[in-house]
């Protein structure tokens, strides 16, 4: 059933115009930062040259690459997200979810796969970038699978987060603001620098944990902070949906 649910919600998602407006729009940009930053690259190539060990081109465009994607993913995430309860339930037809028999799971986790799918493409376009300089130089695949998990695991909290706001209000509006409110919040926690309790926003902050990835190190706490948040939050969601078919 929960694949059910998201085949649907794919249709759905792919069927908006929002969806492939928002695609375009990132990959636009995306593209823009890359080709800026290969351009960088080349100029400064003869200065590299100079060191003892200078970075490859993929060594120095992935970390540029991949972390104001981020900030942009950050900033479509509501846009995606918002609609996916809170339109249903402005406009009546999630009551006949609710009287259905499928559980609360089965539909938060279809509509959250279906979203990673969308997710996950909008990340391989992103991907392919750095992949394309593979017809002229090499490049690091492992660095780059590293940077590519990062990614998928920040969009993956993103989208749990995103989700449960959906499910708190009818007004997709709403939903998008508060997500990106907090979106926005734990992407800049640790932005005070250096203070008294830095280490625990450090440990709260999503782009801290993001940098670790893109550094080219897999640590366990990073795997474990996104992992948590989408539970967490894909569980608030399951039971806000539980306590409406209860009171329902």
């Amino acid at each position: 059933m929960i694949f059910t649910v998201a085949q649907r919600e794919l249709k759905v998602l792919f069927l908006s115009p929002l969806a492939w407006v928002v695609l375009a729009l990132v990959q636009f940009i995306v593209a823009y930062l890359f080709l800026l930053h290969l351009d960088q690259y080349l100029l400064i190539q003869p200065q590299l040259a100079t060191l003892d060990n200078p970075p490859g081109v993929s060594e120095y465009l992935i970390a540029r690459l991949f972390l104001p994607a981020s900030s942009i993913y950050l900033m479509v995430m509501p846009l995606l997200t918002m609609r996916l309860i809170s339109e249903e339930l402005q406009s009546g037809s999630f009551a006949l979810l609710l009287s259905a028999p499928i559980s609360m799971t089965e539909i938060v986790l279809g509509k959250y796969l279906a979203l990673m799918g969308l997710l996950s493409l909008m990340l391989l376009l992103t991907a392919l970038m750095p992949l394309s300089l593979l017809m002229v130089v090499p490049v690091d695949l492992a660095a780059l699978a590293l940077a590519v998990l990062g990614c998928w695991l920040l969009l993956a909290a993103f989208a749990a987060i995103g989700l449960y706001f959906s499910s708190l209000t009818a007004q997709p509006l709403l939903a998008a603001v508060g997500a990106f409110a907090l979106l926005l919040f734990l992407w800049l926690i640790n932005a005070t620098g250096q203070s008294e309790g830095a280490e625990l926003l450090d440990y709260l902050a999503l782009s801290a944990h993001l940098r670790g990835f893109l550094s080219g190190v897999l640590q366990s706490v990073d795997l474990i902070y996104y992992l948590l948040l989408v539970v967490a939050f894909l569980g608030l969601a399951i039971r806000r949906l539980d306590n409406m078919r209860l009171n329902d």
